[in-house]
């Protein structure tokens, strides 16, 4: 009850909004992805004609490579989430000047030592769960490299065609995964600048919110990336 009693119920509010925004903006891009072609279901086909072309190759050092790049960048983002941990880590223990500073601030809310702790929690919240989306997405492109590995030969696929679309399903069904992943990992990014917001105003925090919604719907559904790849 003492956590209920530390935010003001504009507060709560707020909080709720956000998480709100943030899971059912995930909820409907992977929905509405399915039936209006999104960035990632876009990808995905492309992902789809790699893993095609990946059967007609042998030696497949060229796919090995890809896969190899691909898994530098949740890499990059799993180590620099580390360090911004860290930060936030050693925010908490001077929290009473980190609290001035954002109190001298234009627009800033004053609030307690407890309730800039909390806000400093959820940031680092955000971050712990962006760690494990873009650490789990490096281990699942190790898993894509055994399955280019482990692939047939062209001269078996093409014994029996069968087996080749099977194949090519499920590597480019564990390619897609991992790009899902990272991209849930970039969208904690993407929000984690909302809750920065949060130390302004609780009315700040869901504007903020809302801004990145528009942002991400824009680069998923409407971007000019997207239009030269569906072209």
């Amino acid at each position: 009850m003492k956590l209920f009693e530390l935010l003001p119920l504009k507060d709560w509010l707020a909080l709720a909004s956000f998480f709100a925004l943030w899971v059912g903006y995930a909820y409907f891009a992977k929905d509405w992805g399915k039936r209006q072609r999104s960035l990632l279901a876009t990808t995905n086909l492309y992902r789809e004609r790699w893993m095609r072309q990946a059967t007609t190759r042998d030696p497949r050092m060229l796919d090995g490579l890809i896969t190899q790049n691909l898994s530098h960048t949740p890499s990059f983002f799993s180590s620099t989430t580390i360090l911004i941990i860290g930060g936030l880590l050693a925010m908490l223990g001077t929290t009473d000047k980190a609290a001035e500073l954002v109190q001298d601030m234009p627009f800033a809310q004053a609030t307690s030592i407890q309730v800039f702790e909390i806000k400093v929690l959820l940031l680092l919240s955000i971050f712990v769960y962006a760690f494990f989306r873009f650490s789990w997405s490096m281990r699942q492109y190790t898993f894509v490299a055994l399955v280019i590995g482990a692939m047939p030969s062209p001269e078996h696929f093409e014994a029996h065609p069968g087996s080749a679309d099977h194949y090519v399903r499920r590597a480019a069904a564990l390619v897609g995964s991992a790009a899902e992943t990272f991209n849930d990992g970039l969208r904690a990014y993407y929000f984690s600048f909302a809750a920065l917001a949060w130390f302004f105003s609780p009315v700040a925090l869901v504007m903020a919110a809302l801004l990145v919604v528009v942002v991400l719907y824009g680069r998923e559904f409407h971007s000019e990336v997207l239009a030269v790849l569906r072209d």
